[in-house]
């Protein structure tokens, strides 16, 4: 038995309630522990890390690393040219904030967490679930494993991957922060930030069923502006089976009540009404096992 915790974001009351509902079972973390986003009462990046660093030490829990992650492993470091591997423009450094805040930019604190986030693996499977932080994409996952076996990168990568050109650094990052795929010619969308945008995210864990544009779009305020055509993104769009073991994922801020969608796939994270999913080994997954925290 597990219990699934997805991104947490630097607040470690929301942890401490996740972890006030395990009955013993181990805990299974989805990544993204830092970066406060809006609305956290208590924002605490370190002592978020600190509590998951020693129940993963205690083989207490499992966790796989965030898109979050990755990106502070590539903020703190440095190319040959001296030239952050991350921009520190604007954007970035408001993601990055709450961990900047406390632990400043590329000071030793900061590097030995990012030094400790190469720990966490980019997936987890066993014989009953599998754990991702955006995308369970097996070719993407077959490509890091051919270099990487314990899907863990090195500090050999970093710079491939702060370029996203090569397949390895391609993989990489649909495994952290999912596809987005070009709309059709001629259409466009904007964003909650008022921005014009013509790749949208997609449930990629509903495409084996078929499904539109508007229905497997992902954070699109005004759906209306998509095609109500069936979507045909070729390769571009991994699709899950529906006889494949359960796979769980965050990232997605999804909006509403926590609900499936699918028999053995889930996105828990629903940052305005957090939940955990109690799996008990399952081969389909249940609605009365997301439990609101």
């Amino acid at each position: 038995m597990r219990r699934i915790v997805p991104d947490i974001h630097a607040d470690p009351i929301r942890l401490d309630r996740c972890l006030a509902i395990n009955d013993g079972s181990k805990t299974a973390f989805l990544g993204d522990f830092i970066d406060a986003g809006k609305g956290v009462e208590v924002v605490d990046d370190e002592a978020v890390l600190i509590k998951v660093k020693r129940l993963l030490n205690a083989d207490k829990a499992i966790a796989v690393m965030g898109n979050h992650e990755l990106n502070a492993i590539l903020f703190h470091r440095f190319d040959s040219f001296a030239r952050p591997l991350r921009q520190h423009a604007k954007k970035n450094l408001d993601q990055h904030r709450s961990f900047i805040d406390r632990f400043g930019v590329a000071t030793d604190e900061a590097r030995y967490w990012s030094d400790w986030f190469l720990d966490l693996p980019l997936w987890f499977e066993d014989s009953s679930s599998r754990l991702v932080h955006a995308c369970w994409d097996q070719n993407a996952i077959d490509t890091v494993r051919a270099r990487r076996s314990d899907g863990r990168l090195k500090p050999e990568d970093l710079e491939e991957v702060a370029v996203r050109k090569t397949d390895f650094a391609k993989a990489v990052g649909r495994l952290t922060s999912g596809p987005e795929v070009r709309l059709p010619n001629g259409f466009t969308f904007m964003d909650i930030k008022n921005n014009e945008r013509s790749h949208v995210r997609l449930k990629w864990w509903g495409v084996d069923g078929g499904g539109t544009w508007r229905s497997l779009a992902l954070s699109v305020p005004e759906k209306e502006m998509l095609p109500d055509s069936v979507i045909d993104a070729g390769g571009d769009v991994p699709s899950y089976g529906s006889n494949e073991r359960p796979v769980f994922v965050g990232h997605y801020k999804r909006k509403g009540a926590p609900k499936l969608e699918v028999k053995n796939a889930l996105c828990l994270d629903y940052p305005e009404i957090p939940c955990v999913y109690a799996f008990e080994g399952e081969a389909s997954l249940k609605n009365e096992n997301i439990i609101r925290v």
